[in-house]
């Protein structure tokens, strides 16, 4: 059956060259992907599935049914939203749409998405069980996966597959996690409250910014005291904004930045803990405060099953040479975890990286993948699959 699957990849590869083409030529922002997915669902209805679309408000969702003799669903998702960048990339085939780029590889994910539902809709054989093909928009905003929830696209299903580009690994080899693979991703404001007073005459008020400074030292300094060294968090502030003039004390300062961590009990136990150490030293200077913190996507944490499944496929579909044990997580964030919320999954790194060659890191103006990796995630994705209703554990 491998065979078969390489020999379908390797028939549609021109047709996935030009389906990646044309989405990178023209891209949509989160949430406004009408295009994309009325494209998306005419190469799945073309394909054979049946599909429905304006799930999760510009979503598509594919459905290939299975022989009907084992009960379990698979899903398989992809994303497709692009972000607001101008290309730099100069290819022939740049966005055509100003100010709007796919500088995150989205277009090679749809790619990868359609391309499986296209081999597995021409393997000859009808598949023990159901799959379900996803695609999913506001990925960059970390929403669509919310939205495609509350539109049902996990009802029944009992796992989900995923894959995510990797410049930093070279096209035609995957990397594989085990465990946590991306961190939870918060969103933080810290409003400080004092009393204004003349710049010459500081005991006579309460400075702000000063305990601004305070509180941002606080927390990076109770960081590296307090939580435990092997479970990591990044807490960055990003914006600063309060004052009106150079010799006014400030008597307001907004902060706001981002909380990444790895671990769910962790993760749990931020907002408190936050919380308590803004308050305490707001406190001590006789300033109030306003901490908000709010709860974005968790990490992604891939299943231990699913990743072995993954693994053995990809070692036999391209050699295990090609096939990187990635030893660190990412504290980047990927809304893929909130499906995991309602079943087990798993995620893995394709290489797009061109050797000998700068590869642009994602979100810059001019990263660009070298497409054959297509091929190579399309068959990894394929085979993960039809080895999932082989091979898998169905308890």
């Amino acid at each position: 059956m491998l065979d078969r699957i390489h020999s379908i990849a390797t028939e549609l590869a021109p047709r996935l060259i030009e389906i990646r083409r044309h989405l990178h030529a023209h891209p949509e922002l989160s949430g406004k992907e009408y295009q994309t997915a009325a494209y998306i669902a005419g190469v799945l209805s073309a394909a054979g599935l049946q599909t429905q679309e304006s799930i999760g408000k510009t979503g598509v969702v594919g459905e290939l049914a299975g022989a009907g003799t084992d009960d379990r669903l698979l899903a398989i998702r992809t994303d497709m939203d692009a972000l607001p960048i101008v290309e730099r990339t100069g290819l022939p085939f740049s966005s055509k749409n100003q100010g709007i780029m796919h500088a995150c590889g989205h277009d090679v994910h749809t790619t990868v998405g359609l391309g499986t539902a296209m081999i597995l809709a021409q393997l000859g054989i009808q598949l023990p069980g159901s799959t379900r093909f996803i695609f999913q928009p506001a990925e960059e905003i970390a929403q669509g996966a919310t939205w495609m929830v509350a539109d049902g696209v996990m009802k029944e299903v009992d796992s989900i597959f995923s894959l995510h580009v990797f410049p930093s690994i070279p096209a035609g080899s995957i990397g594989i996690r085990y465990g946590a693979l991306t961190a939870a991703a918060d969103d933080l404001e810290i409003t400080i409250m004092g009393e204004s007073g003349h710049g010459a005459r500081p005991h006579e008020a309460i400075d702000a910014i000063w305990i601004a400074s305070q509180v941002i030292t606080g927390l990076q300094q109770a960081i590296s005291r307090t939580q435990n060294p092997l479970r990591p968090i990044v807490l960055t502030i990003g914006t600063i904004s309060g004052g009106r003039a150079p010799n006014i004390i400030a008597d307001r300062v907004e902060l706001s930045g981002t909380v990444r961590s790895l671990h769910p009990e962790t993760h749990a136990t931020l907002p408190d803990w936050i919380e308590q150490i803004v308050t305490d030293i707001c406190r001590t200077y006789g300033a109030k405060c306003q901490v908000n913190y709010r709860r974005g996507v968790p990490s992604v944490q891939n299943d231990i099953a699913l990743t072995q499944i993954l693994e053995s496929s990809a070692r036999a579909a391209w050699g295990s040479d090609r096939v990187q044990i990635l030893p660190e997580p990412s504290l980047g964030a990927e809304d893929f975890s909130v499906y995991l919320q309602h079943a087990p999954g798993t995620m893995f790194r394709l290489g797009v990286g061109t050797a000998d060659a700068k590869n642009h890191p994602l979100h810059h103006p001019q990263f660009m993948v070298d497409e054959s990796a297509i091929i190579t995630g399309v068959v990894t994705m394929a085979y993960t699959a039809y080895q999932y209703w082989y091979q898998g554990d169905r308890e």
